[in-house]
């Protein structure tokens, strides 16, 4: 509904009272102020009581205030430029201690995913992935660190991984080209959302893959095109769009596949730490050296 919202909200105004009319007209004109207030400011900003606010997200069908506020930060991720975002953060944090703001609340949105995140899809994810004959990854923009992230730690768990690379929308479709129903196509997708991974997972869809979106929400346009979805907190506090959350799902899946290859993976890195000794690939310190007096 949040794509819609404004014009639901535009739509009915003659059905509010004047109380609402008020919440309406302040929401249509600075909805990306609104979206980060709490009931009880919305309605001293615009001379109403918190009753009347909860009242007014209520008659626009969501359970309580939270849900319209969730709606409306929904709409600021898919339809804010960079330039409107840097004035959303000025007027959210002004002269705070930023620091704090930042990790307070990048704490909540791992919390809040952990909360949320479905077990089960979970483990179907991690069945789909040991089982696939290939396993493609992609992520676009912001996006695409996650998807390196993911890309490095696969190739040491598997044999069959494709990280791919996205300078533009033809590349990737050379890419995926072959994809078929025994492969696992994995899209990660934050707002702002990627025309490019969406239109490679529809790609994938139809060629009858696995396909695995990790995203913000099972409503985001990814999820269409996903047979299982991994969802992670990914909310703005600031022009920079927060991946803590969603790196910390991926890590989880990360390790919860390690554990299902346990002596493979210990065997990988048995040869690797052999490889990384021979090489100098990593720096020693000398303990005993060190604790030379």
């Amino acid at each position: 509904m949040s794509k819609d919202l404004l014009i639901t909200i535009e739509k009915n105004m003659l059905t509010y009272s004047k109380g609402q009319k008020k919440i309406a007209k302040y929401i249509l004109e600075q909805f990306d102020k609104a979206a980060f207030m709490t009931a009880s400011k919305l309605g001293n900003t615009v001379g109403i009581s918190e009753s009347t606010v909860v009242r007014f997200a209520m008659k626009l069908g969501y359970i309580g205030y939270p849900e319209l506020q969730d709606a409306l930060q929904s709409l600021i991720r898919n339809r804010l430029t960079s330039v409107q975002r840097i004035e959303v953060t000025t007027n959210r944090l002004g002269n705070s201690d930023v620091l704090s703001s930042v990790l307070i609340s990048d704490i909540e949105k791992i919390r809040i995913t952990l909360d949320n995140i479905d077990r089960i899809e979970f483990e179907a994810i991690i069945n789909s992935i040991i089982n696939a004959k290939k396993i493609y990854i992609l992520g676009v923009r912001s996006s695409s660190a996650l998807a390196s992230f993911l890309g490095f730690y696969f190739n040491l768990l598997f044999d069959n991984v494709r990280l791919i690379h996205t300078t533009s929308v033809s590349e990737i479709f050379e890419q995926i080209l072959r994809v078929n129903e025994d492969d696992v196509v994995i899209g990660i997708s934050f707002p702002r959302y990627s025309k490019r991974t969406i239109t490679a997972l529809q790609y994938a869809k139809k060629s009858k893959s696995t396909v695995i979106a990790i995203t913000d929400s099972i409503s985001a346009p990814v999820a269409q095109y996903a047979t299982h979805i991994l969802t992670a907190k990914s909310d703005m506090i600031s022009f920079v769009d927060s991946l803590v959350a969603p790196l910390s799902v991926i890590n989880a899946l990360i390790v919860a596949l390690a554990l299902r290859k346990k002596e493979d993976v210990a065997n990988t890195f048995s040869k690797l730490e052999s490889i990384w000794d021979e090489y100098n690939v990593y720096e020693k310190i000398d303990i005993d050296k060190d604790n030379e007096v």
